[in-house]
């Protein structure tokens, strides 16, 4: 059979220019088609999964109920130590009170005990003279005693300066000699025990 334009069908050759051509080769950059694998999807192997395995949100819980209870329990052990300090400082405080108490009495037993003397002497035998001087003594062996635990004795004398801190002025009195301003005469004496005041001196001012 002839074919037009003389030619036979053998000498066909592929157009170049036109890709979808039958026979014509793939352009540069087209990718090439490749063997589909034989077989079925039911072929190849089933990819396991283990059910079983803790997600990271479940490791991530774990984890953080961990930390709340180390948390919880150190809170714990910082509880249990603070009581046991408090308790500790109230029993240091009592034995201090105590021992503080302790060291009054034992320099203000012998004071009561020569009260005790003057009150069993024969009151018949003894001049009024004799037990004023007595009271005095036993006054003056108070004093000492509490100076001893620690006491200040705030006694100013005539013509001293008034210091408002510690004296308490209850009235105007002016005695030859004192300055105005100044204290005339004390009342009553004061006391402190270090820079705390007990009881300011109840003194009298010259006008």
């Amino acid at each position: 059979m002839a074919f037009p334009f003389g030619r036979r069908k053998t000498d066909m050759k592929p157009d170049e220019n036109n890709p979808n051509a039958p026979g014509a080769a793939p352009s540069e950059g087209e990718p090439k088609p490749t063997a589909q694998p034989h077989g079925t999807p039911e072929d190849s192997d089933p990819v396991e999964y283990n059910l079983d395995a803790p997600s990271e949100f479940e490791q991530r819980v774990a984890q953080l109920e961990g930390e709340l209870m180390e948390a919880n329990q150190r809170y714990l052990r910082s509880l249990a130590d603070f009581q046991n300090f408090q308790k500790r400082a109230n029993a240091n405080e009592q034995v201090a009170r105590q021992s503080g108490i302790s060291s009054v009495v034992t320099h203000v037993a012998s004071v009561i005990d020569h009260f005790d003397l003057a009150l069993n002497q024969d009151t018949s035998k003894a001049s009024a003279q004799q037990i004023v001087d007595g009271v005095k003594v036993i006054r003056e062996e108070l004093l000492r005693a509490l100076q001893r635990v620690g006491v200040q004795i705030i006694n100013p004398q005539p013509n001293d300066d008034f210091h408002p801190g510690t004296h308490e002025a209850i009235m105007q009195m002016g005695v030859e000699g004192v300055e105005p301003g100044r204290i005339s005469r004390t009342f009553q004496p004061g006391f402190a025990i270090g820079e705390r005041l007990i009881r300011p001196a109840k003194v009298a001012v010259a006008p």
